[in-house]
């Protein structure tokens, strides 16, 4: 039997009190010191000590894989706003037995099949009943992840720790969280704070009373994604802040209230910037809404601002997201070295949320709706930490 004396300047083994003269070379590998006076010592000990690398290597690499990765290329980069790109926990690891899609191991993350679609030959998708139902679950599982996440916002909690609840939340429902990998995305959700628009890296920045964060969660399981994101206000949020928050919810909503068979994809765009103009805020013209399902992006687009040139018209079976950026200042945004990371170019504070919808026959689902809320309500209370 074998005493655990790491460091010790005694020799390990039972029965033998002589000063240590060696150590194991294999343990020295996974930076743990086990010491003995000789090799025969050493070799009379080898059957029961070589039982311990296995854990031992298990826990190395463990340790290994959570080694913070500083973030490169912004070595003098002139910040629009405070906040700062912070060393990230590296990608986590999705199990192999859960499906994955196509750019999952690709080595640029490269959706092939996204790449196939000829969207303007293709149109828009109509989904049958049976694929309905499978994006509808996908959409369900979203909201579940969405909802935990959401409540462990906290003072104090790092966006690292959002992208760890999210993670195991994703792997607990047999899914793969979608980000991960998606053009080589690193970590499976979206943290946008503050003057963040969208694609925030989760790293090590703690959040701080004041902050707003938004989170942005895709789930992919039994072959369809399911997309929605929310923002909440961190502890005493100013009043513009909140201010901000409930008129990104309330562009949203005036969008989602003109879903029905026949609106014209581009309507939903004037009417978001209609409602972002009344408190003096601007929409964000880069980014837009997209059709959603067996693909992670797909048609129509779905643009937020006003004179936009969407193609197409609403049918029943169409599924799609709408999720409006909206700043506090200019609409104008900036992306950080990363390639990932939208910033507002004022570096004022910008705020979104998400659905997924359904176009039925009179009007629309949301697939990503709160438990009990089937059209959105608006409550401070739900997206304050």
């Amino acid at each position: 039997m074998l005493r655990s004396l790491v460091g010790s300047e005694m020799c390990i083994r039972d029965r033998c009190d002589k000063p240590a003269a060696m150590a194991c070379p294999t343990c020295k590998k996974y930076d743990v010191v086990t010491l003995y006076c000789d090799q025969d010592c050493f070799k009379s000990s080898w059957d029961t000590h070589k039982v311990a690398h296995k854990p031992m290597k298990a826990a190395y690499l463990q340790a290994l894989a959570s080694q913070p990765v500083p973030r490169e290329g912004f070595d003098g980069y002139s910040y629009t706003g405070s906040l700062r790109a912070m060393p990230m926990h590296p990608s986590r690891a999705v199990p192999g037995e859960i499906p994955r899609p196509d750019y999952g191991l690709d080595p640029q993350g490269i959706s092939e099949s996204e790449r196939a679609v000829d969207r303007k030959r293709a149109g828009i998708p109509v989904y049958s009943a049976e694929e309905i139902e499978g994006i509808r679950h996908a959409a369900r599982m979203g909201r579940e992840i969405l909802d935990i996440a959401g409540k462990s916002v906290r003072v104090g909690q790092t966006c690292d720790e959002i992208d760890r609840v999210v993670h195991e939340a994703t792997i607990e429902r047999c899914g793969y969280p979608s980000p991960l990998n998606y053009y080589n995305f690193p970590k499976s959700v979206c943290t946008s704070v503050n003057e963040v628009i969208c694609h925030g890296i989760p790293d090590g920045y703690v959040l701080q009373d004041g902050d707003i964060v938004n989170i942005d969660v895709t789930i992919y399981v039994n072959g369809y994604h399911g997309d929605l994101n929310e923002t909440f206000m961190v502890g005493n949020v100013d009043d513009e802040g909140r201010k901000l928050v409930q008129c990104s919810f309330e562009c949203l909503q005036a969008a989602l209230a003109l879903v029905k068979p026949g609106t014209l994809y581009r309507d939903l765009g004037p009417a978001i910037h209609s409602r972002a103009r009344q408190d003096g805020c601007s929409v964000v013209k880069t980014y837009c809404g997209h059709g959603i399902g067996k693909l992670f992006h797909t048609s129509p687009n779905v643009p937020h601002y006003n004179k936009n040139k969407a193609v197409g018209k609403m049918m029943p079976g169409h599924v799609f997201t709408v999720e409006p950026m909206i700043n506090a200042g200019t609409w104008q945004d900036r992306t950080w070295p990363d390639n990932w990371t939208s910033v507002t170019v004022d570096g004022k504070r910008s705020a979104q949320f998400e659905h997924m919808v359904l176009v039925t026959e009179d009007g629309y689902e949301l697939l990503t709706q709160r438990e009990g809320e089937p059209v959105m309500e608006w409550s401070s209370d739900k997206l304050q930490r």
